[in-house]
């Protein structure tokens, strides 16, 4: 096999101590990753041509043995509300979606980690799917990347402020590809994201969450969708594994010691007739007594096959005025891009199912 024919490894892989000693090995000085780093994260640029501080030689040894490579664009959709969809195909055939949520003042991607997802909560859409595999590093980066460079104004200002791991998959089963991602949008020398503005959400797989305290300083979301074990085992059967007492004591380890840290995101989305009354909303205020908390209140958005229906406004408004009489800060999300399926609960993308869930997800909790 001749250099020309062999695979090229994708630089959207590496972190900045990544790319150092990718260049190291090459014979380069160090310096030399800082300037591709940038020009790539930064720039946007996948042209090596283009890389006007790098010598035309070392422009032509990096087009032969690498590339910049993100998943392609299948589908672009663009919401009434300004949301816009992406659904991404990957190097196998499997297609993620993500999601950019623009607000005033801020600019939110809602990314993938993996494709489908192992877990089976009942309410949402990405369950139905099944599960695949893990997404690379240069998958879940190559997400933001493409974001960037799609929606970067004129001005030259970053149109994405905020990313969150709350798109098709469950984060910390693929821990170590989410950490590095996390690392290159904190990098000032890439995204330069503030650990404030990068969230993970997960349903609280305990293990991989005490060991992400370890690893990385970002905003934590749980998705918790019940107060009480009996009806979260239903609506999220990882509970009947980590059960909810288990899971307030692995969110305040997260907390402790961690200044920037302020309090934990439960996600609570909101099912009419199954999680709505006032009699759950008294529970999970004192549920949450000791655990500083901030609760978003998520309407149900419906997708085919569901028997669940979103509970109505003004159950959703009493369910939050108990919470807030208790000094629990409590918001009412608000419901983005349904017209395109792109709201909460609803990406699904395409996903080939390869085996059964509980294989899969014994699989990855052994490979944490």
């Amino acid at each position: 096999m001749t250099l020309s024919d062999a695979p090229k490894t994708n630089l959207l892989n590496f972190s900045l101590e990544g790319l150092k000693t990718f260049y190291a090995d090459i014979g380069e000085p160090a310096f030399r990753a800082t300037q591709t780093f940038k020009w790539i994260h930064q720039a946007g640029v996948d042209d090596f041509n283009a890389m006007t501080n790098l010598s035309k030689p070392l422009r032509q040894q990096l087009a032969e043995r690498v590339e910049i490579r993100a998943p392609e664009i299948v589908l672009d959709q663009p919401s009434v509300d300004g949301t816009h969809k992406w659904l991404l195909r990957l190097d196998d055939g499997q297609c993620i979606e993500t999601v950019f949520i623009p607000e005033d003042g801020r600019g939110t991607l809602c990314i993938s980690s993996q494709v489908g997802c192992a877990l089976d909560c009942t309410f949402c859409a990405t369950a139905r799917q099944g599960f695949n595999r893990n997404l690379t590093v240069a998958e879940i980066i190559g997400q933001v990347w493409l974001a960037e460079r799609l929606l970067k104004p004129a001005s030259g200002h970053r149109a994405i402020t905020n990313v969150v791991f709350m798109g098709m998959g469950e984060p910390l089963l693929n821990l170590d590809a989410v950490v590095d991602a996390m690392h290159i949008m904190l990098d000032d020398n890439a995204y330069g994201l503030s650990k404030r503005r990068v969230t993970l959400s997960t349903s609280g797989v305990i293990p991989a969450l005490d060991r992400l305290s370890e690893r990385a300083d970002v905003a934590l979301a749980v998705s918790l969708h019940a107060p009480n074990d009996a009806l979260r085992n239903r609506l999220v059967p990882l509970n009947k594994k980590y059960p909810i007492a288990e899971l307030m004591a692995a969110c305040k380890r997260y907390l402790a010691n961690k200044a920037q840290r302020e309090r934990v995101t439960f996600e609570y989305v909101m099912i009419q007739g199954v999680n709505d009354s006032p009699d759950h909303a008294t529970q999970l205020a004192k549920l949450l007594q000791e655990v500083p908390a901030k609760v978003n209140l998520i309407p149900f958005n419906s997708f085919s096959g569901t028997e669940y229906k979103r509970s109505s406004k003004a159950a959703i408004n009493r369910f939050r005025d108990i919470l807030l009489a208790q000094n629990i800060y409590t918001i009412t999300r608000k419901t983005r891009g349904d017209d395109i399926d792109a709201a909460c609960g609803q990406l699904a993308g395409e996903v080939q199912d390869k085996s059964r869930r509980k294989l899969h997800f014994a699989r990855l909790e052994q490979s944490l």
